[in-house]
């Protein structure tokens, strides 16, 4: 058998067994504040060598809307944002999300993406 049978397959093997993990350290609940904004962080951790860690563009997904979370000084891996809750409402459910470019055998840098589970926000009058 003939090495070239095995190459289309090649960027599906580099990537099995990749993994990203997704450490939230945002507050379960938080007092709400005038501004309707809420601040969360999030380690962001992946094994996949073929990413390209300069392309990573990191989000907050809120009801289908994405928000750029910026890295946190001095702390390597962490982020923090912002996510918008109405007046009127008790919490949000969000996830974080990461694009990224990752490196591919023969090609041109692939765009890939990991998403983390869903997390809620709960909003404490006080």
């Amino acid at each position: 058998m003939n090495w070239k049978n095995f190459l289309p397959f090649l960027p599906v093997l580099l990537l099995a067994g990749c993994t990203s993990t997704f450490t939230r350290v945002t507050p379960l609940e938080q007092p709400r504040n005038a501004n309707n904004l809420y601040p969360v962080e999030v380690i962001f951790k992946s094994n996949q060598q073929a990413m390209r860690w300069e392309s990573l563009k990191p989000f907050v997904l809120v009801n289908g809307d994405l928000y750029p979370l910026r890295p946190v000084p001095i702390v390597p891996n962490r982020w923090e944002g912002f996510v918008p809750v109405p007046p009127t409402a008790n919490g949000v459910t969000y996830r974080f999300k990461f694009e990224y470019l990752y490196n591919n055998v023969g090609t041109e840098p692939q765009p890939g993406s990991a998403a983390s589970p869903l997390y809620n926000l709960k909003i404490v009058d006080q």
